[in-house]
């Protein structure tokens, strides 16, 4: 059986091998370095390079550089608050988490029972709307599914005061750790 780039022998294919050579030229090719010609008075024309760090379209120091500026109340690797995020994980930390992306800011929960009411269960989806430390920077998404006789889960209405609840616990303790991290 043979594969795509090696040939019966298993040698590397000529023209595979041509184009992995000359993207490593390219890669290398792209430095810092600018060629600036001097005039063409003078008698060398030969190029001056110069290390001095070029506009990119990414901004000072380009896509991944550690200079961003950051607020006290935003989050340095997150696309969200980080106050937020981080209580958002500890309010809904006794819920199984099922997905949580820091860039969008959103934590969906799986299901959770409560071990006092079994045939009621609930799933929360918490979305993260700022980055900055706000009243109205989360909003939660509560759904509750009671169990019938049969055995089937069935969906059922969620109080608008519990709801209101779980964001102010979220809230209250996002401040927490804001002000926990103020003092230190």
């Amino acid at each position: 059986m043979t594969q795509a780039r090696t040939g019966m022998n298993g040698r590397v294919n000529g023209r595979a091998l041509l184009a992995l050579v000359g993207a490593a030229f390219l890669l290398v090719a792209c430095g810092e370095s600018e060629a600036v010609y001097p005039d063409k008075g003078k008698k060398d024309t030969s190029p001056v390079y110069s290390n001095q760090k070029k506009e990119t379209i990414f901004g000072p120091g380009g896509l991944f550089s550690t200079e961003k500026r950051k607020r006290d109340d935003e989050g340095g690797g997150i696309g969200v608050n980080a106050f937020l995020w981080r209580a958002t994980l500890d309010t809904f930390a006794f819920m199984p988490l099922a997905s949580a992306d820091p860039f969008g800011g959103v934590v969906i929960t799986d299901w959770y029972a409560p071990p006092e009411t079994p045939n009621e269960r609930f799933k929360t989806t918490v979305y993260i709307l700022d980055k900055v430390l706000r009243a109205d920077g989360v909003r939660v998404a509560l759904f509750r599914q009671v169990r019938d006789g049969a055995g089937t889960w069935n969906d059922a209405p969620v109080d608008v005061k519990t709801v209101t609840d779980l964001e102010n616990a979220v809230l209250t303790r996002a401040r927490q750790l804001r002000m926990a991290s103020a003092e230190r």
